[in-house]
């Protein structure tokens, strides 16, 4: 398939601001149609639905196809290139004043939009605000939900310092603070991290609302469970700030998060990435990692 339009959403007439909702879409057949009825239940008026597939090697193209004959999006197709490459893609052909970038294997509770939109309607200098998640298993059963007691204002001092990531099936952006931060950059692969941080950068609010948007699957494929890979795309994240004070308190939460993984399934890395945070900014968790591999190795 080639990089066509197949299939063009009316924009309505609201005097609401139209939301660009892109999704991207690789290998995610067996939960296309629960996603995509999922955005179309939306309470909110006024929003365009972009899809771009990201070269599946399953049925989903094919199903989108099936699914325009009652949905009315637009779908576009390349060659894989990773989900960074596959939003500005779909960027391209957005109008939104606003941009939601779901996840095609999630579900949107249907007040998502409006409470997102609403709040970047009232607040012009917030360019990211984000929300919780509810978190289900790969049958769609709910496991946990994420609470927090009040809205959550971050700056860039602790977004980049915490490693804190707003995730993109949660995240409402303002078109114009995406296009200050230049998009994203398809070299890193992973989207949510970079776009948080360079917002943030740019002197735009990021706030977190505490109410939930989105029920997120878990299962075997999501890109969380590739820690080498998150790990690259966060230490590709932080490298232009290398300078900020709070670059070294960053880079050790992230070695962090990699080590969760590392000590359990690849010790050799757990090794290495421990020996390259300095003993002077080691930290509770690093310790605790620490703590994890020994044992992990005295056990086997």
């Amino acid at each position: 398939m080639t990089d066509e339009n197949i299939s063009d959403c009316s924009q309505t007439t609201d005097s609401i601001p139209l939301v660009s909702i892109i999704a991207p879409c690789y290998n995610a057949e067996k939960y296309l149609e629960g996603a995509l009825e999922s955005i179309f239940a939306q309470d909110y008026g006024n929003f365009e639905v972009i899809i771009v597939d990201d070269g599946s090697t399953d049925n989903s193209v094919a199903m989108l196809q099936a699914l325009q004959g009652k949905y009315d999006f637009q779908l576009y197709s390349h060659a894989n290139q990773g989900v960074s490459a596959t939003l500005n893609h779909g960027l391209k052909y957005a109008k939104g004043v606003y941009v939601s970038t779901p996840d095609l294997d999630d579900i949107m509770l249907p007040s998502s939009v409006r409470v997102r939109a609403e709040y970047l309607n009232e607040h012009p200098d917030v360019g990211c605000v984000g929300a919780l998640i509810i978190y289900m298993d790969s049958e769609g059963n709910d496991t946990k939900a994420q609470k927090l007691d009040g809205i959550k204002a971050l700056s860039f001092d602790e977004i980049l310092g915490d490693a804190i990531v707003v995730g993109a099936p949660v995240s409402l952006y303002r078109m114009d603070a995406l296009k200050a931060a230049d998009f994203y950059d398809p070299d890193i692969k992973v989207q949510d991290f970079q776009m948080t941080l360079r917002i943030a950068h740019k002197g735009y609010g990021v706030h977190v609302l505490p109410v939930s948007v989105t029920r997120y699957r878990r299962h075997p494929n999501n890109l969380s469970r590739r820690y080498k890979v998150l790990l690259d795309a966060d230490l590709r994240t932080i490298a232009p700030y290398r300078s900020h004070p709070a670059y070294s308190r960053g880079h050790t939460a992230i070695i962090n998060k990699a080590l969760k993984y590392a000590v359990v399934t690849d010790k050799k890395h757990a090794w290495s990435l421990l020996r390259s945070i300095p003993f002077r900014q080691f930290n509770k968790t690093t310790f605790r990692r620490f703590k994890r591999l020994l044992l992990h190795r005295e056990s086997n």
